[in-house]
């Protein structure tokens, strides 16, 4: 049960990270390899108000989920959007939007790199035990994850309750035809670029409140998202939440049972296991 529960927690900040890319590549078409990078500048961020101004990492994210949804929103405008408009196709559009985002990756690295150096961070937050079914965990990971789950549900709401919302999922389905129906195509798809930005940020504050981060690892970070967003099925945000979920217990399994340094192992696994059988996602069809 034990294991159970901490894969549970995991998975919500997982699940956040999985949503930024989700609706990043889902909607605007954008396969980001720089999406890591945005979660551990997050980390960095929340890290740096937390010691400096002993501000709530909490409080942080109103902040932090504005920055990031700026900075990304320029990034798509300035390096993405030309992509955009010269690609003749969608494979092509994925292709230099990889190439451009992988260039980018090294770009936002070097610059942590440059301000933090290569060394390890952590800070203690709510790192006190939580009791749940007769054993203890950190509450900071509670916190995280009742955090994370009150954002994802923000989203579900802003998604399918709202016109903007509406307007996004539109875009995911089939932008062409949402142009007809005159969505601006372009504004939402910069719109969902940012906001899966801002989520992405914001599963990096949380995380940064009971993990050890360092300026180099989001390439990892990048990779798991990756994925939970086809195992979920692109585009599909409740497919994202359930992947992440399987991924944190799969991950918290293998650590706890056998040996912590073969999760990425079993990530990878599901991965292959997803590829073979469910290519379509946990919740998508299967093409006639």
């Amino acid at each position: 049960m034990e294991i159970i529960v901490t894969g549970v927690l995991l998975s919500g900040t997982y699940a956040l990270i999985a949503l930024g890319l989700t609706l990043q590549y889902g909607v605007a078409r954008i396969m980001n390899l720089a999406n890591g990078e945005t979660l551990v500048a997050a980390c960095f961020a929340a890290f740096w108000i937390y010691t400096a101004t002993q501000v709530n990492p909490l409080f942080a994210l109103v902040a932090v989920m504005p920055a990031a949804f700026a900075l990304n929103w320029a990034i798509y405008s300035l390096l993405l959007r030309p992509l955009v408009r010269r690609a003749k196709n969608r494979g092509m559009l994925e292709v230099d939007s990889i190439l451009a985002t992988f260039g980018l990756l090294f770009i936002l690295q070097g610059l942590m790199q440059l301000g933090f150096g290569g060394g390890y961070y952590s800070y203690t937050f709510l790192a006190v035990p939580f009791t749940i079914l007769g054993s203890p965990f950190g509450l900071n990971r509670v916190v995280a994850f009742i955090a994370a789950a009150v954002i994802a549900v923000a989203l579900y709401l802003f998604l399918n309750r709202t016109r903007q919302g509406t307007a996004i999922r539109a875009v995911a389905v089939d932008p062409v035809a949402a142009g007809l129906s005159a969505i601006n195509v372009d504004r939402a798809s910069a719109f969902a670029f940012a906001l899966g930005g801002a989520l992405t940020a914001a599963g990096g504050t949380l995380l940064s409140t009971f993990y050890t981060f360092d300026a180099s690892m989001g390439v990892v970070f990048t990779m798991k998202a990756l994925i939970i967003v086809i195992m979920g099925g692109v585009g599909d945000v409740r497919g994202a939440v359930v992947a992440a979920l399987l991924l944190g217990l799969a991950e918290t399994t293998v650590a706890s049972l056998i040996d912590p340094g073969l999760t990425l192992a079993a990530t990878y696994f599901l991965f292959v296991l997803t590829l073979l059988f469910r290519p379509q996602g946990i919740f998508g069809r299967s093409t006639a």
